[in-house]
């Protein structure tokens, strides 16, 4: 059916004419193939999908995100095991206190690094504990920072009285846990009693208390008030989970450990509850449908074989909001004299997540993006006025940029390759994706399916992809070749690539970038040597090699490769400069006509760095650059490089507007008009975020992490962009300190070769703070605490090394440099396809020796003598029969 027959026939069942739009989005949703007829066969399958991918949807994920923990020692317990934890958040950094069995108390800090320091608290304080008898005791601290009692009202000697209350008998068992709830008033302790498993009471003992009858008693429990909900673990290994105001029937019986429960937990944002055996096993459960989620076996080193290790009353440390800034929640786990660390995710469901620092997830569908894995590439669907982002851990994300809200999630789109590079064909409704392992597909942009696989050429990296006005694709990367792919009326799911490129490998490097103007009918290529390569569509064939050479004879890598399409679109400019490119630091402005092609080139002032994006706007009169600092700059090019000149012009277009954008270099630009006058830059960054900017610089909002906009209402923008920064720990480890240090020397070296002086610059920096204001505004501040001036340019070196050290491994790795061997330099044996190689070596090097070399008294005797170099030539150097021992007759 085409779509006037789709809405004539389902018109009648959903109403009337207003469901039109919808009706069309529908039929797109279920045209996957995007050929414009849909058959029953297409619908009853789209209705299947939809209903499975909201069954695996409804199927809640576990709280737990490690696999491996981070474990460490508790070296000063002395062998004795973790009483308990506590977690203090305020003021930041978040830090630890850990009490021993003997009593001695560890302070630490958020990496489980050891800190000598610990704030009292200064709010009135209670303190609860269980005797023996079944008593519990109640002592308040009104003033804990001025005295944990109150001074005597008269001066007289003698001991003080302190007046508590004492709640008798509670228990007939000794108590084992106690929990307040400060917004009830409520008191609940637990003991290994049969006839008083938990009792639940009020401070005030004006209401009748709550008393549970378990058997064999409880050894642990916590109390959830916004579930209403009471869990409980004893000598048995089942978790049992409670009505608060139902003590004689459980809600759900929770089966699957193996051994007794020593602690439980509520975790509220998922609904989750945690339970950890003596066996070191931690199971999260899911309260609604009292499953099991995910059962983890923590790997401690105190563990033996056939022995159970001694815990603490307390072996669990649930720490959740409110928590110092970009604190994720997690639990802390103790065993022994080891404590372990676990991540823990937030709001959740289903198939609804993304990835959070360390291959993490969580929920996308609430505002939530990713910060810590690193954006790869990103485009814009004018069509859709969608933007798409890819990030290094093969996670496409979807977004809606009239309102920034999260539309759908692609996870795992190469398996846990990074997305290099992404297009969209010429309807706009299919987004084509590639990979560094050579892999490209294509997937409905409307819901999500994986559409086709285009053969892969070779393994290495796709650094570019176009799609012409008839559905064929052009590819290019470290193969050094123009791939072609037809999709146009594809319906296989395996799509074999063409070869047919008539000039073949005419690059000599990797290709590093690809551009296309239909005006013209030609395509662009640069290469990693510099080369620039312009291409007929009719003919296949070169048309122009473009190659700028500068001053060091060394020429860079092209980054980035940009048609200004009205200029040629326009018969009267085509002659000028139509092609830009971005080389290193410099911006190039070419003509592919005439016998001048180099018609203008500049270096955009500091802060500078690699230039790595350019857009243009539909009219071509502005030039929009990001570099590898995250600093976006406007360009006014209505009149720059106008004129055919035999020499370029080094002067550069007038700058309209700069500011830092991110914090990490700038993967992606895009321009988009949405009314006239109305323009808008969508940047994203290797930083992990994406943000949509006015022309005049200010932020409309972060995707994922800001409230949703209206484009069409200024006001709910969001103004401008804050660097967020967290304290630093107040005590730093030995092991930190000398890895900032290795850091800054390597740094130093580096600086001192001439490599990174612009990362020079940035170190000069007073603070993270004020260095990131400087971006903003390119104000400096001469006025520097020398102190706090050395730690920054340990903190920016530090940063700016890493990226560095990160960019140069993947990079040497992919063009094959190993070391100080270059597999590019191997020679071929024989002829061209021969699979075998030989290495070029070195050239030998003659090793001297000394005259006073260890000679033993057998060599003496047995070494050939000669008093000169010349008797060399007759001393007998074979072995003779006379000099082999005679062979003994058996």
């Amino acid at each position: 059916m085409t779509l006037k027959e789709f809405r004539d026939v389902l018109s009648p069942v959903i109403g009337s004419d207003s469901q039109a739009g919808w009706i069309e989005k529908f039929y797109k949703e279920v045209d996957i193939t995007c050929v414009g007829s849909v058959a029953w066969g297409d619908l009853c399958g789209y209705l299947l999908q939809q209903a499975r991918e909201r069954e695996l949807s409804s199927i809640p994920r576990g709280a737990l995100l490690d696999t491996e923990p981070l474990i460490t020692h508790c070296s000063h317990n002395k062998q004795e095991p973790t009483t308990r934890v506590v977690a203090v958040p305020h003021p930041p950094p978040l830090r630890y206190i850990s009490v021993s069995k003997g009593g001695l108390l560890t302070v630490w800090n958020s990496r489980l690094h050891i800190l000598k320091t610990l704030e009292a608290p200064g709010r009135r304080s209670l303190l609860l504990w269980g005797d023996e008898r079944g008593g519990v005791h109640l002592l308040w601290f009104l003033l804990p920072l001025s005295g944990l009692f109150e001074s005597p009202f008269s001066e007289a000697n003698g001991p003080q009285k302190i007046y508590m209350q004492h709640l008798p008998s509670i228990h007939q068992e000794p108590i084992n846990r106690v929990l307040y709830d400060p917004h009830t008033d409520l008191i609940m302790t637990s003991s290994g009693s049969d006839e008083s498993s938990v009792v639940i009471m009020d401070a005030s003992l004006k209401r009748n208390p709550y008393i549970w009858n378990i058997m064999k008693g409880v050894q642990c429990f916590d109390y959830s008030r916004p579930l209403g909900l009471l869990v409980t673990g004893g000598l048995d290994p089942a978790v049992r989970l409670w009505n608060r105001f139902v003590p004689s029937r459980p809600v759900a019986t929770l089966e699957g450990h193996g051994t007794t429960v020593v602690d439980l937990a509520f975790y509220q944002p998922l609904a989750q509850v945690l339970s950890y055996s003596k066996d070191a096993e931690v199971r999260v459960w899911d309260i609604s449908s009292h499953r099991c989620l995910r059962t983890l076996h923590l790997q401690f080193p105190c563990l033996q074989p056939g022995h159970s290790p001694e815990y603490g009353d307390f072996p669990f440390l649930l720490v959740t909001p409110p928590l110092p800034s970009r604190t994720p929640p997690h639990l802390l786990v103790s065993c022994k004299d080891y404590l372990a660390l676990l991540r823990l995710g937030e709001r959740g469901k289903g198939g609804n997540m993304e990835r959070i620092g360390g291959g993490g997830r969580r929920e996308a569908g609430g505002g939530t993006q990713l910060q810590h894995i690193p954006l790869s590439c990103a485009l814009y669907n004018p069509t859709l006025r969608q933007l798409v982002t890819g990030s290094n851990d093969s996670t496409v994300l979807v977004w809606d940029v009239a309102t920034g809200a999260w539309l759908m999630t692609i996870a795992n789109a190469h398996g846990e390759e990074e997305v290099t590079c992404m297009a969209l064909d010429s309807s706009h409704r299919r987004l084509i994706t590639a990979s560094t392992n050579g892999t490209i597909k294509v997937w409905n942009l409307l819901n999500g399916h994986n559409l086709h696989k285009l053969e892969p050429v070779t393994s290495s990296e796709v650094t570019g992809i176009i799609c012409l006005y008839d559905n064929r694709l052009l590819a290019v990367g470290w193969s050094q070749q123009i791939v072609q792919y037809d999709i146009t009326g594809a319906k296989d799911v395996c799509v074999k690539a063409d070869m047919s490129w008539k000039s073949g490998r005419i690059h000599k490097a990797d290709i590093q970038a690809l551009a296309h103007c239909p005006a013209l009918g030609v395509v662009a290529t640069a290469s990693h040597d510099g080369e620039i390569i312009v291409w007929a569509m009719e003919t296949q064939r070169p048309l122009v090699r473009l190659r700028r050479d500068p001053p060091s004879g060394v020429a860079p890598p092209v980054e980035n490769l940009l048609f200004l399409q009205a200029r040629a679109g326009a018969r009267q400019w085509r002659s000028t400069a139509v092609l830009v490119s971005s080389q290193d630091a410099w911006i190039c402005f070419w003509s592919i006509a005439g016998r001048t092609h180099t018609q203008g080139e500049f270096c955009p002032s500091a802060p500078a760095g690699e230039v790595l994006c350019l857009t243009s706007d539909q009219d071509s009169s502005l030039l929009v650059s990001g570099d590898r600092s995250g600093h976006v700059k406007l360009w006014d090019i209505s009149q720059y490089a106008l004129d055919i000149t035999l020499q370029p012009t080094s002067a550069s277009p007038p700058l309209l507007r700069s500011w830092r954008a991110h914090q990490g270099a700038l993967v992606s630009l895009e321009l988009l008009q949405e009314d006239p006058g109305a323009l808008f830059l969508l940047t994203a960054s290797g930083d992990g975020s994406a943000r949509l900017w006015t022309r005049e610089g200010g932020c409309v909002g972060t995707f994922g992490l800001d409230a949703h906009w209206d484009l069409q209402h200024p006001d709910t923008y969001h103004g401008s962009w804050h660097q967020e920064t967290t304290g630093t720990e107040e005590v730093q480890s030995g092991e930190d300190q000398s890895e900032s240090n290795e850091v800054r020397g390597q740094l130093g070296d580096l600086v001192s070769r001439g490599q990174t002086s612009q990362e020079e610059d940035q170190g000069e920096a007073s603070s993270p703070e004020e260095l990131d204001q400087r971006n903003l505004t390119g104000v400096v501040n001469t006025s520097e605490n020398p102190a706090q001036t050395q730690q920054t340019k340990g903190y920016v070196c530090r940063g700016v090394y890493e990226d560095l050290r990160r960019k140069a491994a993947v990079r040497c790795e992919r063009r094959r440099l190993f070391g100080d061997i270059d597999v590019n330099k191997l020679s071929l044996v024989g002829g061209v396809c021969t699979p075998y190689q030989t290495l070029v070596l070195q050239d030998y090097q003659e090793v001297p020796l000394t005259e006073d070399l260890p000679i033993s008294p057998w060599m003496q005797c047995h070494s050939p003598r000669s008093p000169s170099e010349a008797g060399l030539s007759s001393l007998q150097l074979s072995i003779t029969s006379s000099d082999q021992e005679p062979e003994t007759a058996t």
